[in-house]
C-alpha cells in the first residue's frame, strides 16, 4: 500500500503468498486488474505475481509519483526473527526502501487474529509518523502486533531467531508415491535481550527496524587483511 499525502494507493498480490520472500517474475507476464471494491475510495490494483512484484510496478508504472510511505500488510501471521528472510510482506517492503521510500511492514501476531482492524490502526499511526519524520536510508520498520495487544505497549526491537521442529510431514499418496508436506511446530524462542519474539510474546507491539545491506562489516574488516591469492 502506497500513500501520497492524503491519498491511499493500492497494489497487492492477487491471491495467498505467503513466504514467498523478494522473488520477482522474470520468465511470465504481469497480469494487472482493477481492484473493483476498492473504487473510487482508493487506486487500487491486483496482481498475479509476487508481493515484490506489487511494489516495484506500482512505483515504476502505476503511481504518478512517488508516494510518502509503502506500507506492506496487514498480512496474516507473525513475521518475527529469522523468518521474516522468507516474509514476502517485509520483502514488499524492502522494495520500497530500496528505492529510497521510508518503508514499513505490518503484520498480525496470530495466524487467526480476532479481526485487522487494531494492526492497521498501528501501521497507520506509524506511517503518518514515518512520513512526517522520515527514516535512515534502507531501513524497513517490521511490525508485529497481537491480538489485543495495548496499543500504548509499542517495543523497539531487535531481530530474534525462530525455529522449528517437525519441518517436513511425509505422506504416501493414493499411488503409493511419497510426498511431504512443509509445516513446523515453532519452538520456544531463544532469549535475549530486547527480541521482537520476547517483545510479542509478552503481548507488546514489536517495531524491529531492519536493514537489507547483509554485509558483515566485522568479517569485512578482517577479511580485507588477508592475503588472498589463487
Amino acid at each position: 500500500m502506497c500513500g501520497i499525502a492524503s491519498e491511499v494507493w493500492v497494489c497487492a498480490p492477487d491471491r495467498e503468498r505467503s513466504a514467498i520472500s523478494h522473488a520477482l517474475t522474470m520468465r511470465a507476464p504481469l497480469r494487472v486488474r482493477r481492484a473493483e471494491p476498492f473504487w473510487p475510495l482508493a487506486m487500487a490494483w491486483a496482481v498475479d505475481g509476487s508481493p515484490a512484484d506489487c511494489v516495484k510496478l506500482a512505483l515504476e508504472e502505476l503511481m504518478p509519483e512517488r508516494p510518502h510511505v509503502v506500507v506492506a500488510g496487514v498480512n496474516r501471521g507473525p513475521n518475527l526473527g529469522t523468518d521474516i528472510l522468507y516474509s514476502g510482506t517485509v520483502a514488499a517492503a524492502a522494495e520500497g526502501a530500496l528505492a529510497g521510500i521510508p518503508a514499513i511492514a505490518v503484520s498480525t501476531a496470530s495466524c487467526d487474529p480476532s479481526d485487522y482492524r487494531q494492526a492497521s490502526e498501528v501501521g497507520a499511526a506509524l506511517a503518518r509518523l514515518v512520513a512526517s519524520r522520515g527514516l535512515p536510508p534502507g531501513v524497513v520498520l517490521n511490525v508485529n502486533v497481537p491480538d489485543n495487544a495495548e496499543l500504548g505497549r509499542i517495543v523497539v526491537t531487535k531481530m530474534g531467531i525462530q525455529r522449528y521442529s517437525n519441518i517436513f510431514e511425509r505422506r504416501v499418496d493414493p499411488r503409493g508415491e511419497v510426498y511431504y508436506w512443509m509445516c513446523g511446530n515453532p519452538e520456544a524462542p531463544m532469549p535475549g535481550d530486547d527480541l521482537d519474539t520476547d517483545a510479542v510474546r509478552s503481548g507488546a507491539i514489536s517495531v524491529t527496524p531492519v536493514k537489507f545491506d547483509m554485509t558483515d562489516h566485522a568479517a569485512y574488516d578482517i577479511l580485507s587483511g588477508w592475503d588472498i591469492r589463487i
